[in-house]
């Protein structure tokens, strides 16, 4: 497995998405193990892209306008539902001690259902992958699933970091109300330019 995989799927991971914003707004409204959940969530949300990307249906989605948009704008308004959630005082970031019961399944589910809902992931794993598996490569597909493992890995512990370091903030967040306000607007509207940055994006 080469460097140059390793170095450009951490550049990928690390740079902010909206599972990097969920997981800090998990993080930061609900501690640490639901951060955690977060994380894992996002993870498992690659794994329908990697199959999609091996199977061939990323291709679909990328030479069929209808597919691509639909999948797309069912995304863009997942998204804009995060940032409206975002914004209510029992929302998404509600950090009262309630929230704290708050299923750690339902913050997993919603954590896939970010990553899932994004069509440029699958068509990131059909120009991504492709180019790290050599044309004589006896066993092409058991080659992209390791490498798309490495990058699921990578993925888990970018992310559970980002989570922790937002839950361990969380106690300054929650005793002033006036940082939590501004804390649901500011993830509100990075969901809302993430959802615009989706929405305008080509296949």
């Amino acid at each position: 497995m080469g460097i140059e995989f390793l170095i450009t799927s951490f550049i990928i991971v690390v740079s902010p998405g909206t599972g990097v914003v969920y997981t800090l707004a998990t993080g930061l409204s609900r501690g640490a193990r639901a951060s955690v959940a977060a994380a894992f969530g996002c993870t498992i949300g690659i794994i329908p892209h990697i199959a999609a990307a091996i199977g061939g249906l990323a291709a679909i989605l990328h030479t069929s306008a209808l597919a691509f948009h639909a999948f797309k704008y069912v995304g863009v308004a997942y998204l804009l539902y995060m940032a409206w959630n975002a914004l209510r005082e029992k929302g998404a970031l509600n950090v009262d001690d309630d929230s704290q019961e708050k299923s750690l399944m339902q913050v997993t589910i919603t954590a896939i259902l970010i990553n899932i809902l994004n069509p440029k992931l699958s068509i990131f794993f059909l120009a991504f992958l492709p180019q790290f598996v050599s044309a004589t490569e006896p066993q092409p597909i058991i080659r992209m699933l390791s490498l798309s493992a490495v990058f699921m890995l990578m993925t888990f512990v970018v992310f559970v970091g980002y989570g922790l370091f937002a839950a361990s903030v969380r106690d300054q967040v929650i005793s002033r109300p006036r940082i939590l306000t501004w804390m649901r607007r500011t993830f509100a509207g990075a969901f809302v330019a993430l959802g615009l940055k989706l929405a305008l994006a080509d296949r």
